[in-house]
């Protein structure tokens, strides 16, 4: 197998408290292979008091060529690196470090591959216009969502959470895009989602669960045609979301799919000389997580 860009083996990791369910070294590791690169891709579980620590110890190690990053560090690792670029300015939040610079000179660089990863997923499913636009959820992902939605078109999003100060970013953030951003209290999710035609949940797993019975049990939607869900939570699927959905006659978008669009950003990100992913590489992937092909 090959060198890394710099030289040697090369190393990449995901980082989250949990990660024991995480998909992504299956992706990445089946992309590397595919790339004949001789890299190695971890899942690290790192607790938010030894954040800041983990962070330092990546200096030390010039191997280091990118770090996928999950819940929850998805912000306080945006105020550790060294520069971000203007995307993750503007969210405040990023998934994706990249490496550059010597050894003991090396620069972290912070990206947002969800904003891709969602972008690709919901336009995969058909979803290339979105109009009537719902998100669940006021975190991380959720900003990531936003800009989304702005870059597929969208000019106004209603946000159903359960703690609606907790996200009032949100509307700078979507203001910033160009979208309306509407923050709203859970109590009125039920009927927004029945009424969108694409909505997208960045609850953890389960949180959503109790939108199921505000679906008809089946068919159609009284109001029209039935819209798209996205449901990031990928384990365990089906949700209960995301079944009474298509049981409703839905679309329903796996959250892998926003894994796989997020993670194909990721390894041109962490190995630009590798230059575009070949078909066979994303295939690879795929298979990997079980996604069908491109």
């Amino acid at each position: 197998m090959g060198a890394g860009p710099a030289g040697g083996a090369g190393r990449a990791a995901v980082i989250g408290h949990p990660i024991a369910h995480s998909k992504s070294p299956l992706l990445h590791a089946a992309a590397y292979a595919g790339l004949g690169l001789d890299w190695s891709y971890t899942a690290e579980d790192v607790a938010p008091e030894g954040l800041a620590a983990f962070v330092r110890s990546l200096r030390a190690d010039d191997r280091w060529r990118g770090l996928s990053v999950t819940m929850p560090h998805k912000a306080a690792v945006a105020a550790l690196t060294d520069a971000n670029t203007a995307l993750v300015e503007t969210l405040g939040v990023l998934n994706t470090v990249t490496f550059s610079g010597g050894p003991g000179r090396r620069v972290l660089t912070g990206h947002n591959t969800d904003v891709a990863g969602i972008a690709g997923a919901l336009a995969h499913a058909g979803a290339s216009t979105p109009r009537n636009c719902v998100l669940l959820g006021g975190g991380g992902t959720a900003a990531a969502a936003v800009a989304g939605l702005a870059g597929l078109g969208a000019d106004r999003v209603r946000v159903y959470v359960r703690q609606p100060e907790r996200a009032a970013g949100l509307a700078a953030t979507g203001a910033a895009l160009g979208l309306a951003v509407e923050v709203l209290p859970w109590d009125g999710a039920p009927a927004g989602v029945r009424g969108a035609d694409v909505v997208v949940s960045t609850l953890p797993p389960r949180a959503a669960d109790s939108l199921a019975a505000a679906l008809p049990a089946d068919g159609r939607y009284a109001e029209g045609p039935a819209g798209v869900l996205l449901d990031v939570a990928y384990d365990p699927w089906p949700s209960v979301l995301s079944a009474a959905w298509a049981r409703a006659g839905g679309v329903v978008v796996h959250g892998l799919e926003m894994l796989l669009y997020q993670a194909i950003e990721q390894v041109r990100l962490f190995s630009p000389d590798a230059g575009p992913l070949p078909r066979a590489v994303i295939n690879r992937m795929c298979e990997a997580i079980g996604v069908p092909l491109r």
